[in-house]
């Protein structure tokens, strides 16, 4: 490799050559001069670029961090085609994994196309293993490899297989949660836009604002329990939840007679409800023995957006929480990748499990059911 490459974070100053590198190098997918505008002056992560002395720009690589989470992603990486062979890309590589131990990060993940073989050798060489595959990725309809290196050193384990789904509306977090823990214990749960809605009709509670409601935790017990799975609850505090953000008084009584009804129908049920803060050893104890979790969160730590969310959590371990996210942040150029087994820091992960000046915490139980006759799981 050339002792005359240098790294750098890139400025302002090199979106030409940004630009040029980029038409260079791809065919479909570009980034924009737009968008490397946007990483440059608001985006939370790493634009490092390769220099010489007779070129400007040799080379490049795009690593994005998602606030909340110990994880990152290798966006884009390229090189110019008068530099390739020399270790440009395994310099940059280097660089992107050193930014991200910087930023916390437990792993970092990349996507590659199926037919890129160098590519994937490389990742395989700088110790990238595959996770996962995806159909249809690209704009040319070509799949795409999935690739995630542990650049942080810790005793932890791999969380459990979930399915993800995503949430198709920006109120239906609670139900596509909700399908993705049902799925994962029952393969014939059918996860589409058809059942979503029909969960999240029958799991409304809450009046927002303004817009359309959202599902609070009984209504998402209810609806499970409907589908012949075991359910427990916990809510940290009584009453309706959410009134302090509703302002007129109609709406006020709403929520309190929805409540009402939702704690009927728990008790008749038979669903356990416990009126206490839910613990770190309660989520150990309650994953490891298969059962799956949905927990409301704040969505602050992902997005800055004061709002409620719904999450599903797939495992824990001495040093993270892992969930499935539903939503897809296109605004921070996430895609479906950056929303899977996402590992939270767990006293991160404790701070964003709270939420409004009440400081709601609650969660949704989810195991598999039980054959009346003789108790073992179905």
């Amino acid at each position: 490799m050339s002792q005359s490459i240098r790294l750098r974070p890139a400025q302002l100053s090199d979106l030409p050559a940004l630009v040029a590198l980029e038409q260079q190098s791809f065919t479909e997918d570009r980034i924009s001069r737009r968008q490397f505008r946007w990483m440059l002056k608001r985006g939370h992560c790493s634009l490092i670029v390769a220099y010489t002395d007779a070129l400007p720009l040799a080379g490049y690589i795009l690593v994005l961090f998602h606030r909340g989470t110990a994880l990152g992603r290798v966006y884009s990486l390229a090189v110019n085609v008068g530099m390739r062979g020399q270790g440009l890309a395994p310099q940059l590589l280097q660089a992107a994994e050193a930014a991200a131990l910087e930023q916390d990060c437990l792993a970092l993940r990349l996507e590659v196309r199926a037919d890129n073989e160098a590519a994937i050798h490389l990742y395989r060489k700088l110790g990238y293993r595959q996770f996962g595959f995806y159909e249809d990725y690209y704009a040319d309809h070509a799949p795409a490899l999935r690739f995630q290196k542990r650049i942080l050193v810790v005793n932890t384990r791999t969380p459990g297989m979930v399915p993800w789904y995503g949430q198709t509306l920006p109120f239906t977090c609670g139900p596509a949660s909700l399908l993705m823990a049902m799925k994962a214990l029952n393969a014939d749960i059918v996860m589409d836009r058809r059942h979503e809605l029909q969960l999240w009709r029958e799991a409304t509670a809450i009046f927002m604002t303004t817009g359309h409601g959202g599902c609070g935790p009984r209504g998402l017990a209810l609806a499970a329990f409907r589908r012949g799975f075991q359910v427990e609850l916990y809510i940290n505090r009584e009453g309706p939840l959410f009134i302090h953000g509703v302002r007129t008084e109609l709406k006020k009584e709403v929520l309190e007679l929805v409540h009402q009804d939702f704690k009927e129908q728990i008790q008749v049920a038979g669903i356990t409800e416990h009126e206490a803060e839910i613990s770190f050893d309660i989520l150990e104890r309650v994953l490891a023995s298969g059962a799956y979790v949905l927990m409301l969160i704040s969505c602050w730590s992902f997005s800055r957006h004061k709002s409620p969310h719904w999450v599903v959590l797939t495992g824990i371990d001495d040093h993270y929480v892992y969930l499935h996210d539903p939503e897809v942040d296109e605004d921070e150029e996430k895609t479906l990748i950056d929303s899977q087994n996402i590992p939270v820091p767990r006293s991160h992960f404790w701070r964003m499990a709270r939420f409004g000046k009440e400081g709601l915490r609650t969660a949704v139980m989810v195991s598999a059911a039980r054959d009346s006759k003789d108790g073992r799981r179905a």
